[in-house]
């Protein structure tokens, strides 16, 4: 017999995070977060984006034994804001019994319902800055950081269960012998003297921040048409630039602005932190940091983690002023291989940024929904 309970106990969202370390162990594609990092997410006290959501956590059990979890979320600036009346679901994680992902999903429909929500979508996050998406291909390739890695059986539960296809998501990669700098180098040069444009490059985190409010704003700028997006707050920017801003090399960040000093685009690249996690098991004492800040100098591999155009930017080459710039670190750096995170299938702007650099598609996601 299955049976679901809602946690609001520390000792149980401690349990709930930690499932999927029983789950996923020794499975080597799988990237385990950081437990207290994550714990810290969801604490209403902590994560501002609960000033415009919910979340309900529940945990199955059979035969007093975890066998799934699943979080709830309602966010309120999509359903009133936005009129997406919509019930969200994430940190979905099962054993391979129908019965048990059955179970949690209704609990989720429960609350949509109440709240006279019109259909249910996930696996996905609070906001667009949360990971997202059930694996549907690529089930032997490593994950990243900043997304979720799932059994096979995942995607054949939710069609059982009478869930449809929502969004796709790609992910790729390139290699360094792919990249070929004359051409886009030379493209750099036309266009910065074109529009007098100009690259800001940063050596502290000192000289970031003043920066990166207007990278914020231009984030939601940049994605603001997509099916996914909800906008981010001013409290959830100020907590992210406290939380992470300070954590990333600033070599690893460019904007590119005008000659009035208006941001126009952006690109947050980082180190490939996935083995350095791997070795973490989730906790940072006593040798987390250390593999943490080893990967930081001396991974060869680099996440695109964010890109950001201005719309009225996005077909003019501004990636190539971008990348001739980063192109410099990365060859200091002995970077070999790129890997973007997930991108909508349908963002036909941002896929045409990597033509030029023969991206290997690698993986594949998507999000499922039913109606309520």
């Amino acid at each position: 017999m299955i049976t679901v309970k809602e946690i609001t106990a520390e000792k149980e969202m401690i349990s709930f995070v930690k499932f999927p370390f029983l789950l996923y162990k020794n499975n080597p594609y799988w990237v385990p977060p950081l437990i207290n990092d994550e714990i810290e997410s969801f604490d209403k006290t902590k994560n501002p984006v609960f000033e415009h959501a919910i979340a309900h956590y529940f945990l199955a059990y059979k035969d007093e034994k975890i066998v799934g979890r699943v979080a709830a979320i309602i966010n309120w600036t999509e359903v009133n804001d936005q009129q997406i009346k919509k019930m969200r679901f994430g940190w979905f994680d099962f054993v391979d019994d129908i019965e048990v992902s059955k179970a949690l999903l209704d609990k989720v429909a429960e609350i949509g319902k109440s709240h006279q929500l019109e259909f249910m979508e996930g696996p996905v996050g609070f906001s667009n800055l949360d990971k997202v998406g059930v694996l549907s291909e690529g089930f032997d390739q490593v994950s990243t950081a900043i997304t979720w890695y799932n059994h096979a059986y995942y995607k054949d539960h939710l069609e059982q269960l009478g869930f449809v296809k929502a969004k796709e998501w790609i992910e790729s990669y390139f290699s360094m012998n792919d990249v070929h700098p004359e051409n886009y180098q030379r493209m750099a040069a036309l266009l910065k003297d074109r529009y007098q444009l100009h690259i800001l490059n940063f050596k502290s985190i000192k000289e970031l921040m003043p920066y990166v409010d207007k990278m914020f704003e231009l984030f939601n700028t940049s994605y603001s048409k997509l099916s996914s997006f909800v906008p981010i707050s001013d409290v959830q920017i100020a907590y992210f630039k406290k939380k992470y801003i300070g954590l990333i090399d600033p070599e690893y960040i460019k904007y590119v602005a005008d000659k009035d000093g208006n941001l126009l685009a952006f690109a947050i690249t980082m180190p490939n932190y996935a083995e350095a996690l791997q070795k973490t098991n989730g906790k940072l004492f006593p040798f987390g940091f250390y593999h943490l800040l080893k990967a930081q100098k001396s991974s060869k591999e680099v996440v695109f983690y964010l890109i950001g155009i201005h719309p009225d930017w996005q077909n003019k080459g501004l990636v190539a002023i971008i990348f001739s710039e980063f192109f410099k670190v990365f060859v200091k750096r002995g970077i070999t291989k790129f890997i973007r995170t997930p991108e909508l299938e349908d963002n036909t702007a941002i896929h045409l940024l990597w033509k030029n650099f023969n991206p290997i598609i690698h993986k594949r996601r998507r999000t499922y929904r039913k109606d309520l």
